[in-house]
């Protein structure tokens, strides 16, 4: 696939909840490579046709909709749910899970492009690491890692960069690995006066920030960083921490912090939080 491909995907059915998880699912993976971002009639934030159905299969309305709509426009589709009714789709087994997902609707586009090109699937398994999937399987191909991304510096990117203050090696790989590939620029910090210096150098969209840290304290960066009144409105500060008693989440509410996520991390609310503090999604809440 070319580093610029770019698909919008018509989401059919879903509920309030699955909705809101793929308003932040698409709102990153615009970013990625390919992309994808959700197809939204009437807006300049993705205008165009869409090239893909992402359509829930257990709704049997929106199941409906999707089969009038693929008699008019075919095109690739995945259906999220317990059955394929009978159909050659895709299916993608509940819950979204926004790496599973991604990874789903990369296998459907390539598998759409290759049979666009006369390629049997089948023989995509073997050329590109393609395993086509029978009707109520999940699919799956592994894909080469995208070299690069984890060595370029944020201040590099031009893009929008987080901070990852924690003194745990493996703790930053884990962030590295689930940023990166977003375009994100990621800087690291490993003690409190190292964070506070890279803070007040670069402006970052997101700091994520452990409690426990050498020399100054979680809570005392996040008062410092939430100081700046240019960075209150631009820095979201996420507490990331092992501490998660009620008298700890006060403490980073008193400092400052926007959430207070829990570790061990969970990737969706990862992605629900970072979603949520993008620039564009700022822009939105002022507008309410």
């Amino acid at each position: 696939m070319e580093p610029s491909e770019h698909h919008l995907v018509d989401v059919i059915g879903f509920n309030e909840v699955e909705r809101a998880m793929l308003n932040s699912v698409f709102a990153l993976a615009a970013r990625r490579s390919p992309g994808f971002s959700q197809h939204q009639p009437g807006s300049s934030m993705a205008s165009g046709a869409p090239g893909v159905y992402l359509v829930d299969a257990d709704m049997p309305s929106a199941f409906t909709e999707f089969q009038a709509l693929h008699k008019r426009a075919p095109l690739p589709a995945l259906l999220v749910g317990a059955s394929s009714h009978g159909t050659s789709h895709q299916v993608f087994a509940r819950p979204l899970q926004w790496a599973r997902l991604l990874q789903a609707l990369d296998d459907v586009v390539e598998e759409g492009a290759g049979a666009a090109a006369g390629h049997d699937p089948a023989d995509l398994a073997g050329t590109q690491g393609f395993r086509a999937s029978r009707p109520g399987s999940s699919p799956s191909r592994s894909k080469p890692a995208r070299a690069g991304l984890e060595s370029v510096p944020a201040r590099h990117l031009g893009k929008e960069s987080v901070l990852v203050v924690d003194d745990n090696a493996t703790v930053r790989a884990f962030m590295q690995a689930k940023l990166a590939p977003f375009g994100f620029g990621v800087d690291f910090a490993e003690s409190g006066e190292e964070a506070i210096g890279l803070s007040g150098q670069n402006e970052y969209t997101c700091v994520f920030l452990d409690v426990v840290l050498p020399g100054v304290d979680g809570y005392q960066v996040c008062k410092m960083i939430k100081a700046n009144k240019q960075a209150i409105q631009k820095t979201a500060v996420v507490m990331l921490t092992s501490r998660s008693s009620t008298f700890d989440k006060l403490r980073g509410s008193l400092a400052g912090c926007d959430e207070y996520l829990t570790k061990p991390l969970e990737e969706d609310r990862l992605l629900e939080v970072i979603a949520k503090f993008l620039p564009s999604s700022r822009k939105k809440e002022s507008r309410k």
